[in-house]
């Protein structure tokens, strides 16, 4: 694995366990079709939760909640559908998360998650 690919992992890593912690169940990791990926998807109480995790070194990049733009947020939706009429899900709908993960030059990570944001 590459430095970018463990630095995605790493993000992953956190972003699972800070879901968890707040009670949700992460059903699948890295789930894939023609489309493209969901790095997350998870079950909040009924809801189905997709789930983007952006990992960000500190310094000149842009900040991880930045990541999430109209075009990004279709593909989400895109993905979502096709993910609940393949697999199914629970009655609530879906909402789109992002988690970001911020590694600071000194310090411990920084990690935040954000609801609905698209």
């Amino acid at each position: 694995m590459n430095a970018r690919g463990a630095l995605g992992r790493y993000g992953e890593d956190r972003a699972v366990r800070l879901l968890t912690d707040v009670g949700m169940s992460v059903l699948e990791r890295n789930w894939r079709c023609r489309a493209g990926e969901i790095d997350i998807v998870a079950v909040d109480g009924d809801v189905l939760v997709v789930c983007e995790v952006k990992t960000r070194r500190g310094g000149v990049f842009e900040h991880p909640m930045a990541a999430i733009t109209p075009r990004k947020a279709e593909r989400l939706r895109r993905l979502a559908g096709i993910r609940l009429h393949r697999c199914g899900g629970p009655p609530g709908g879906v909402r789109i998360d992002l988690v970001g993960v911020l590694l600071p030059r000194r310090g411990a990570p920084v990690v935040e998650h954000v609801r609905g944001v698209a």
